[in-house]
């Protein structure tokens, strides 16, 4: 396997993250998942969180990714590897920057920035209905966010904090 085609797989394994990433928060974190999710949009003081769950769940998936790509495909254990990158910069920018898990930094401007309004719109909502920004890296505008949150709340699909500015 040369060099390209390793970078290339780890890149379409982060890109795919997201994706995977978005969809498994808005479908199954805000679905049937929501009792181990619930915990990360409430208010506590714990260190952990029943949501961190879902972090060992899917770490052991790519655990046995990593078992089985050793021993059977290169290209397999290369997509462990990309997921595990995802893994880290979820973990940096999720647990890190925008909840502050590990330090205490709010960015002023920037990409940063907007990676942290997105996902505090995303915690706008109460309950597990509604919502915007389920991604985790990808920031979509947040004055867009706002409408849509809205455009929600009008609408009776989601019920909104009053802080959140929509």
């Amino acid at each position: 396997m040369s060099v390209l085609e390793i970078i290339g797989i780890i890149v379409a394994s982060v890109v795919g993250m997201e994706l995977f990433a978005w969809w498994a928060h808005k479908y199954i974190m805000h679905g049937w998942g929501w009792g181990w999710h619930r915990d990360h949009h409430e208010p506590h003081d714990n260190r952990f969180e029943k949501n961190d769950l879902f972090a060992v769940v899917f770490g052991t998936i790519v655990f046995f990714m990593f078992l089985a790509g050793y021993y059977y495909s290169a290209a397999l254990w290369w997509t462990a590897f990309g997921i595990t990158v995802y893994g880290l910069i979820y973990t940096l920018v999720h647990d890190g920057l925008v909840h502050q898990r590990y330090w205490k930094y709010v960015p002023k401007r920037g990409y940063a920035k907007r990676l942290v309004q997105a996902h505090k719109l995303h915690h706008a909502t109460i309950g597990k209905e509604g919502g915007v920004s389920f991604g985790f890296v990808f920031a979509r505008d947040p004055a867009k966010l706002k409408a849509e949150l809205k455009q929600q709340r009008e609408a009776g699909i989601a019920v909104v904090r009053d802080s959140a500015g929509a």
